[in-house]
């Protein structure tokens, strides 16, 4: 082992005193990619995958989906940033919309893109005139109520008795002391009669 290093050693030593090594003759290419410009892409936390659409907003058709951690080039963005414009082979025209908050954007500028117009649905709402004639109803015309005013209040009177009756002209408190004098006397007759 170690004679083949002392080898290794000594033939590239001669190696650069002979001048036998390949010299670059040329420049030499260095090898660059192209930039990917600004991308859209789902975490890979999410599980679900994100609804693609012809246009920006769910009334838009479903064009396609986007599965976690597949990446696309981003084409541009709503006017108010909810939607982004991306590359999406197979859709019609290979562009698609996908709801901002769903994914993540690269760094970079997007312009602004001018939505396509909102489709037009399949089935128009026509309202069928025999069907609709069942759910009409005129109100029978009834008699408002009437204003009938009360009868005047009548507050009865009484005669006062007490003065037209015989006792009317005695005060009521000699009554009492005559009965209760006459209740005394009974008790005195009825003790007295008791011995």
């Amino acid at each position: 082992m170690v004679l083949a290093v002392f080898l290794f050693f000594i033939s590239s030593d001669f190696a650069h005193a002979d001048g036998l090594m390949q010299q670059p003759t040329g420049s030499i290419p260095t090898v660059t990619g192209t930039p990917k410009g600004v991308t859209v892409s789902i975490p890979l936390s999410n599980n679900d995958p994100t609804n693609l659409r012809s246009g920006p907003g769910v009334f838009y058709d479903l064009v396609g989906i986007m599965a976690p951690g597949q990446e696309f080039p981003a084409l541009g963005r709503s006017a108010g940033g909810d939607w982004v414009l991306l590359e999406y082979i197979g859709a019609p025209d290979n562009i698609a919309w996908v709801y901002s908050p769903l994914v993540i954007i690269s760094p970079g500028e997007l312009p602004i893109i001018e939505p396509p117009s909102t489709p037009t649905p399949l089935i128009t709402g026509t309202i069928d005139p025999t069907m609709a004639a069942q759910f009409v109803t005129t109100p029978n015309p009834t008699r408002l109520a009437t204003f009938t005013p009360v009868e005047p209040l009548v507050l009865p009177t009484y005669e006062d008795l007490s003065r037209t009756a015989f006792l009317g002209q005695i005060p009521m408190g000699l009554i009492i002391v005559m009965i209760g004098g006459l209740g005394g006397l009974m008790m005195i007759f009825s003790h007295i009669r008791s011995r």
